[in-house]
């Protein structure tokens, strides 16, 4: 991708629509003249005087006790260096997105125009009534040190500055296990640490902490290894500076058993790779290229752990594996401080979940049969959602034992269950599809490529590493749209189907055997296959592509029929059918069918159903699926009801081990309470349906559409289900967006095919 399509990307990313990231929601009612008396004037003043009377009570009667305040004065920001306070806001907005939707802790965040130490600790220290912890951010070395030493002294809420102490906690945990299966004791590894700014010594400090000898570290700058003897000594490096006869890195490493890299890519060659201890760890964490590439460390040696900063190779380093749990527990008991003990206990607890079988969501979002404990995989995925009831929890008992706690926690296993239901559901699945799609990529043709939507979804997935795109249509008009709107899909093959004769011969002929009986003659068949639409099915059908999207343009019926026509449906499989992701804040609901069936009978419902059922599991998710009706279970006589309830006592015979039930309302469906209280006897009594199955097709549609208009949820899809290979049809005019959540989702169908 170019700098300048990479630059326009990101700069209507941030710009469209709201500008920026985040957002304030009312947690309250707010729709009546009540609501808002209560919330302000005259009733907001009841809680001001409970708080007035004691303090503690802001923690029940404000957002005070979940509202972190990320803060930077933009002198460090990223690989980008002091480019001031505002300049680094979109980066602190960043860091309070994934605070939520990683740990449900609500951010603000405070970019402050100051270089000044003592204005910025004051500034800080006057918001402890506001916030319930400090994240600080983006701020340079030695500054940041004293920057957090006064306030963690001066304050009686957490801080943490998270550039320091975020890789220190991450790679600490995975050093252990490096070490422990390497067969090193973590006491006598020798350290060389290239790098010395703050995250560097924030390492090296955590590092001696849980146990490694501070006399085994070599650190080295810009100026070599930081010795003992080097004229105007910062104080900050003195800490780790040796009294050992060395000068250089290549010197350094020479029989080191660990190698920590926080510097710049490429300053570890092979050549020094090899002069390492038997058995080396390397942790190669500058980003985005590592001080020594991957596929050249492990090449070089056949015996090494290697760990990086990057996504894309085994034991990634990421800070979001520590700092949104670490605030989760160290809020939740209301501690005054995040001490060394509560540091360490993160560490312990991200090295032990290592060591534990993996579930199968997080083995499917990346794409591993069987992700264990070893060289490849001595640290947690981000993706694992283990993390928050693994990590905050045993923060929250590190703060309470080490006197720091001002809240207990009497119910362990009540609060671990309510961290699990803390968890941003509505976008959480999407995330891990994502993952699942970029670790096998699929090619996918698309047969409406003279349209900018496309185009720009063909873009995005190929810079992503979803899919492989195909683009179909006049190649002139094609590349004019490219070059009007500065895309970058150099490389894509772009397929003019009048251009191509033997295809074109190959494909009439295959479509005429198979569709001869049904009123297709040569001549017509010819005809059809110039279609765009019949020319992508007979790709994906010969092999040529895996999957097909199309139907931005065009309506539903006339993109299905060519596929229904030369691909068919699956062996033993009467009919297709349409399914919608609905990404809701409760969690994904999956809608069918919504697009296809008009007004099934009972037997074409049960095979709808049974078509839906199958497909859900391919999301890694347990089907509880409700039909539904406007009556529940007998309490109104009608057509929809009697088919309904027949399709549901089939399903009950047939497929015993599926969870089903019905008939039955929506709101019974999605609210396991309101059942259990007037029908016990439900299967789904115990936990509310995840997967709704519409009568017909116009309640289906109206039910997802209004659902997406009003904003309550977004809606992916339709997923196409029944056919024998992959092809799957967009909405009318969909969103970009919408596209490349459409391609994830049929990359991932492909990769189950």
């Amino acid at each position: 991708m170019s700098k300048l399509t990479r630059k326009q990307d990101a700069l209507d990313y941030h710009s469209t629509g709201r500008p920026g990231k985040i957002e304030v929601i009312p947690t309250k009612p707010t729709h009546s003249q009540r609501d808002l008396t209560l919330a302000y004037s005259p009733g907001v003043a009841e809680p001001c005087l409970q708080i007035a009377e004691n303090v503690d009570d802001v923690y029940k009667y404000t957002a005070k006790g979940n509202l972190v305040a990320v803060i930077s004065n933009g002198t460090a920001v990223l690989g980008l260096g002091d480019i001031g306070p505002e300049a680094g806001k979109p980066v602190m907005e960043g860091k309070g997105l994934l605070f939520k939707i990683f740990a449900d802790i609500d951010v603000f965040d405070l970019e402050l125009n100051t270089k000044n130490v003592d204005e910025f600790v004051q500034i800080v220290k006057a918001l402890e009534p506001t916030f319930g912890g400090i994240n600080l951010e983006d701020i340079k070395a030695p500054e940041c040190f004293e920057i957090e030493r006064r306030l963690k002294a001066e304050m009686n809420i957490p801080v943490m500055h998270d550039d320091q102490h975020g890789t220190a906690i991450i790679s600490s945990a995975a050093l252990i296990n490096a070490c422990e299966l390497q067969g090193k004791e973590i006491d006598k590894v020798r350290i060389v640490v290239n790098g010395a700014g703050a995250a560097a010594i924030s390492c090296a400090r955590l590092y001696v902490s849980v146990g490694a000898s501070k006399e085994n570290i070599v650190m080295i700058d810009r100026s070599g290894v930081i010795r003992k003897d080097r004229e105007k000594l910062e104080p900050i490096k003195a800490e780790f500076a040796t009294d050992q006869d060395l000068n250089t890195l290549e010197e350094a490493i020479l029989g080191a058993d660990v190698f920590i890299g926080l510097s710049t890519a490429d300053v570890l060659s092979a050549e020094m790779l090899s002069t390492m201890a038997e058995k080396p760890i390397v942790f190669a964490m500058a980003n985005p290229n590592p001080e020594i590439a991957y596929d050249l460390a492990v090449a070089t040696r056949s015996d090494i752990i290697m760990a990086t900063g990057r996504s894309d190779y085994p034991n990634q380093v990421n800070n979001v594996l520590g700092f949104p749990y670490i605030f989760r527990g160290a809020m939740d008991v209301r501690a005054t401080t995040i001490n060394e003990e509560m540091k360490i206990a993160a560490v312990r607890a991200i090295a032990e979940m290592a060591k534990k079988p993996v579930p199968e969501a997080v083995n499917l979002a990346y794409n591993i049969q069987n992700l264990r404990y070893g060289k490849d995989y001595i640290i947690p995925k981000p993706m694992d959602p283990r993390l928050i009831t693994a990590v905050s929890p045993a923060v929250a008992k590190a703060a309470i034992e080490s006197g720091v706690a001002r809240k207990e926690i009497e119910d362990w296993d009540a609060y671990t269950e309510g961290l699990r239901l803390r968890l941003s559901k509505e976008d959480a699945l999407l995330r891990s599809l994502n993952l699942k799609a970029k670790s096998a990529p699929k090619r996918v043709v698309f047969a409406e490529a003279d349209n900018y939507k496309i185009l720009k979804a063909a873009q995005i997935v190929k810079d992503e590493g979803i899919a492989t795109p195909i683009l179909l249509g006049n190649k002139e008009a094609i590349s004019h749209i490219i070059k009007e709107n500065c895309l970058d899909l150099t490389g894509v093959r772009i397929i003019d189907p009048k251009d191509e004769a033997e295809k074109l011969g190959k494909y009439a002929e295959f479509l005429y055997k198979k569709r001869q009986r049904r009123g297709v003659s040569p001549q017509m068949a010819a005809r059809l296959v110039t279609d765009r639409n019949y020319f992508g099915s007979c790709m994906v059908e010969f092999g040529e592509a895996d999957v097909l999207i199309s139907g931005l343009t065009k309506d539903y019926a006339t993109t299905v029929k060519p596929a229904l026509q030369v691909i068919g449906t699956k062996p033993g499989v009467d009919r297709v059918a349409g399914m919608y992701l609905m990404l809701t804040k409760k969690g994904p609901i999956f809608f069918g069918d919504t697009t296809v069936n008009k007004n099934p009978t009972i037997n074409e419902l049960v095979d709808i159903t049974v078509l839906i059922e199958k497909a859900v599991r391919t999301f890694n998710v347990e089907p509880r699926i409700a039909v539904l009706s406007y009556s529940n279970f007998g309490t109104v006589e009608g057509e929809v009801p009697e088919k309904t309830r027949e399709a549901v006592r089939i399903l009950h015979e047939d497929y015993p081990e599926m969870v089903v039930d019905g008939e039955m309302q929506a709101n019974f469906a999605i609210n396991s309470e309101l059942l259990k209280n007037n029908f016990p006897f439900s299967t789904l009594r115990d936990q509310p349906a995840n997967t709704l199955v519409f009568p017909n097709l116009e309640s289906g549609n109206i039910a997802y559409k209004l659902l997406q208009e009003l904003g309550e949820a977004e809606a992916v899809g339709p997923i196409l289900l029944g056919l024998n290979k992959p092809v799957h049809v967009l909405q009318m005019d969909s969103s970009v967006r919408e596209i490349v959540n459409m391609v994830t989702i049929a990359v991932v169908d492909a990769q189950s095919k």
